[in-house]
């Protein structure tokens, strides 16, 4: 997740999850385990336990909300019904029950063991004043918080001749491997930004989607108003992005880059032009295609692998990240 000479402050523990995808990128093994191979006492893991499950109000119009607060620890996974599905360890979430409901909240711990916890809302009035529905005007209802997907067996086109020098090599004390996180703490561009191990969330109007990604708080602003790009836009780390609906596809045209960020192992220059194709699948999760050509670096426009950007409903929004440059990781890397 960190180059040799470190990136990253998080105030949450996605840091470590991060880092330990980038050791893994750049070794092709897993981090060492506690009590494997080494001697060590082997780990008993705590059991799980569900610290609160409660709803306010109780009682409630139909129609109206109600927020359900819970809290567990050490779980492998954390659900509650009702349609709400996987959640996080701790968190809240608003409902607009309809009838009088009960809802579970089941939390698996280590050694399969499952436990549940119920609070009951009671409605009372006329059912017809029921949720309220997806925004209007939205063909396509993309709101969300999503994963990251990994490219593999991404061939490159042909490079233009004395285009050599776009590509990126590797130094054998590079930790970014694929992740391409780099040690500044600047965005990483379009695509790049979908390969990072951190979530991303769209936020999504009539008018406009806003995708917001968590590492290292970059933001797309993309229009869907049928406006063109501007003439000779100024360049910029995400570029300047218009999209369309074809059917049910989002499709985002985005130009004006820099020429400071990596596509898939390449630099590029200021003419990189980058096609993506959002389509919502029934689970929930996108299918990512996308295309990107650079008249100076590649013969031919790049068709990359279908990607899945799986959603992620435990997650309501994409947490704070703060990036600091001037933190030494090397420990972590086993580099000193």
């Amino acid at each position: 997740m960190a180059s040799r000479f470190g990136i990253i402050t998080h105030m949450r523990t996605r840091m470590t999850y991060g880092l330990l995808l980038a050791i893994t990128s750049v070794s092709g093994q897993a981090p060492p385990q506690a009590g494997r191979g080494g001697g060590g006492a082997v780990r008993v893991a705590p059991p799980a336990r569900i610290v609160t499950f409660t709803v306010q109000p109780a009682s409630v119009q139909a129609g109206q909300p109600v927020t359900l607060v819970w809290a567990a620890e050490n779980p492998n996974a954390t659900t509650i019904d009702q349609g709400i599905g996987r959640v996080t360890a701790r968190g809240s979430r608003q409902v607009y029950p309809t009838a009088t409901t009960s809802y579970t909240l089941t939390v698996t711990g280590p050694n399969n063991a499952t436990l549940t916890s119920s609070v009951k809302v009671t409605v009372t009035g006329d059912k017809a004043t029921a949720t309220p529905s997806a925004p209007a005007g939205l063909r396509v209802d993309l709101n969300g918080v999503y994963g990251f997907a990994g490219v593999r067996g991404a061939e490159p086109p042909p490079l233009k001749p004395g285009a050599e020098k776009f590509r990126i090599v590797r130094g054998p004390d590079d930790v970014r491997g694929t992740t391409t996180l780099g040690t500044d703490c600047k965005p990483l561009g379009v695509p790049q930004s979908f390969v990072t191990p951190y979530p991303f969330q769209i936020v999504q109007t009539p008018k406009l989607i806003l995708m917001v990604f968590e590492y290292p708080n970059a933001i797309r602003f993309i229009p869907t108003d049928g406006r063109a790009h501007p003439v000779d836009p100024d360049p910029t780390w995400m570029g300047d992005s218009v999209a369309h609906w074809e059917g049910d596809t989002l499709v985002v045209d985005t130009i004006g880059f820099n020429d400071k960020t990596e596509v898939s192992g390449f630099m590029h220059t200021e003419s990189l032009h980058v096609v993506e194709r959002f389509r919502r699948l029934e689970n929930g999760s996108l299918q990512y295609d996308v295309t990107v050509e650079d008249p100076n670096v590649f013969t031919r426009p790049w068709v990359l692998p279908t990607r899945t950007l799986p959603f992620r409903p435990e997650l309501e929004r994409v947490d704070e990240f703060v990036c600091e440059t001037s933190k030494d990781y090397d420990k972590l890397f086993n580099k000193k």
